[in-house]
């Protein structure tokens, strides 16, 4: 049952992705962002880790997704027809193969770096998700999650400033 849910998922999954880009129109392309942003969500569930899944619907699916239909209204996207170029599909397509291949070839290998971790299933359930998350972020990766805030804070007022028009 299982095995069926994450095919199913899988599958939504990958298709909505391939609609992220094939739509013609950008607020599409938004709503089809969000189905697989709750397509990852199950997948983090499925992992047994209910608040990453719980992170990405509030953050990604919700937060996220209302600021890009926010600026695709505010740039007014939505008129404007896109133009196809057909030239470069051949060599993306091949590209995207190969690299599908050694993903799955590197996933069915083995392990991706033939280190194990030091959280393991007892001391998930012994300490819980949260805990974890929140002591990895803030005590132990503090600084890149500081530099990552001031980063979003300087491309949020670097947005407003290049939205702005003259009146």
């Amino acid at each position: 049952m299982e095995a069926i849910l994450f095919y199913l998922t899988a599958t939504v999954a990958i298709l909505s992705a391939f609609f992220v880009t094939k739509c013609r129109n950008p607020v599409n392309s938004a709503l089809n962002l969000v189905t697989t942003f709750l397509c990852l969500a199950v997948f983090y569930v499925m992992l047994e880790s209910p608040f990453m899944a719980a992170i990405q619907i509030m953050v990604y699916a919700g937060a996220i997704m209302v600021l890009i239909v926010f600026v695709i209204m505010l740039l007014n996207l939505g008129l404007t027809v896109k133009t196809r170029y057909s030239h470069g599909l051949a060599t993306s397509g091949f590209l995207s193969a190969l690299v599908l291949l050694i993903t799955t070839y590197m996933v069915r290998a083995g392990e991706a770096t033939g280190i194990g971790g030091d959280v393991t299933s007892e001391v998930i359930s012994s300490y819980g998700h949260t805990e974890l998350i929140g002591k990895a972020m803030f005590v132990d990766f503090l600084l890149p999650f500081e530099i990552a805030s001031i980063l979003l804070l300087v491309a949020i007022v670097g947005a407003v400033i290049l939205s702005k028009r003259e009146v």
